[in-house]
C-alpha cells in the first residue's frame, strides 16, 4: 500500500504551460495520498501547486538544497543547505566576467534576484508567473543572504557546452551543476540532492521504500527512483528513464499523474 507519493514538478506535474491541469489536481485530491513535491524549484515557484493540490505537509525544494512546510503561507524550514557564501560569491563573478550576456540569475530562501531582464528571465517569468527582484550589478555579485540555487538559462546548445565544461573545471567540490532540460543549468550545494530530501522525508515519517513511489521525466529524478517502491516515469520522459521505471503513465499534457493514480497507485 503506498502511503506517500514523491512528486516531480517540471515535465510531470506541471503541464507545458507550467500549470497543474484541473484534472490533476482533483485526482490529487481524491486519492488522499499524502504527496511531496519534489523540485529544482523555489518554494514561492513552488506555491501555487501546492495550494491547488492543497497540500499541507512536507515538500522538497532547490533539488533537496531546501526542505520546508508551508506554515500560514510562509516557508517554515526543516532542513537548509544552501551554497557557502565563499562558493556563491565566486561563482557568481565567474560567471559575470566568464559569460556576461548568458542569462543569469539565482534564489535565496524567498526571492529570485538578477541584474537584467533578458530573454531568460522573461521566459522563466513566464513560465512561474515570478517576477525577480532587480539588483544593481555590485550588490548582485554580493549576496547578503544564502544562495540556495544559480541558475543560467541559453537557448543555444553549443553555449551550453561551453558553459558546463567551464564551470565543471573550476572543480569546486562544494557545488553540484546540473542541465535541468534543454536551456537550464543549476547550480547548488552538492548535498542538495532530491534523494537527500526524499530520505529525510521516509526518516522522518518512518516510511519504508516499499510504502512510497515516484513519479518523474528527467536525469535528477533517476535519483528518486531508486529510493521508492514504484518508480513512474512520465510518457515525456526519455527512454533512459523510462527504462529505470517500474511503469510509464501518460505524458504530463495527458494528465500522466491522474492516470497514475487510477492504474497504478490507488487501490
Amino acid at each position: 500500500m503506498i502511503k506517500r507519493i514523491f512528486s516531480d514538478m517540471d515535465g510531470t506535474l506541471l503541464n507545458s504551460k507550467g500549470r497543474v491541469s484541473d484534472k490533476t489536481a482533483q485526482a490529487i485530491r481524491e486519492a488522499a495520498i499524502p504527496v511531496t513535491l519534489v523540485s529544482a524549484r523555489a518554494p514561492m515557484e513552488m506555491k501555487e501547486a501546492i495550494d491547488a493540490l492543497g497540500l499541507t505537509g512536507i515538500q522538497v525544494g532547490f533539488n533537496g538544497g531546501l526542505v520546508y512546510c508551508y506554515l500560514d503561507h510562509k516557508v517554515s524550514v526543516i532542513k537548509s543547505c544552501p551554497l557557502a557564501d565563499e562558493d556563491a560569491h565566486l561563482l557568481l563573478a565567474h560567471i559575470k566576467q566568464a559569460f556576461p550576456n548568458l542569462s543569469q540569475s539565482y534564489y535565496d530562501q524567498n526571492k529570485w534576484y538578477s541584474y537584467k531582464v533578458d530573454a531568460g528571465i522573461d521566459y522563466e517569468s513566464q513560465l512561474t508567473l515570478q517576477e525577480p527582484c532587480i539588483l544593481d550589478e555590485a550588490t548582485y555579485l554580493a549576496p547578503k543572504t544564502s544562495v540556495y540555487k544559480i541558475m543560467l538559462i541559453t537557448f543555444d546548445s553549443e553555449e551550453m557546452a561551453r558553459l558546463k565544461a567551464n564551470l565543471e573545471a573550476l572543480s569546486l567540490d562544494g557545488v553540484s551543476i546540473q542541465q535541468s532540460g534543454a536551456f537550464y543549468l543549476e547550480i547548488t550545494h552538492v548535498a542538495a540532492k532530491k534523494s537527500a530530501g526524499i530520505d529525510f522525508v521516509l526518516a522522518k515519517e518512518n516510511l519504508s521504500k516499499s510504502e512510497v513511489a515516484g513519479l518523474g521525466d528527467g536525469h535528477n529524478d533517476l535519483p528518486m527512483f531508486d529510493r521508492v517502491g514504484l518508480a513512474i516515469a512520465m510518457g515525456n520522459a526519455g527512454q533512459e528513464i523510462k527504462d529505470r521505471a517500474d511503469a510509464v503513465t501518460l505524458t504530463n499534457d495527458e494528465d500522466g499523474i491522474a492516470y497514475a493514480l487510477e492504474n497504478y497507485l490507488v487501490q
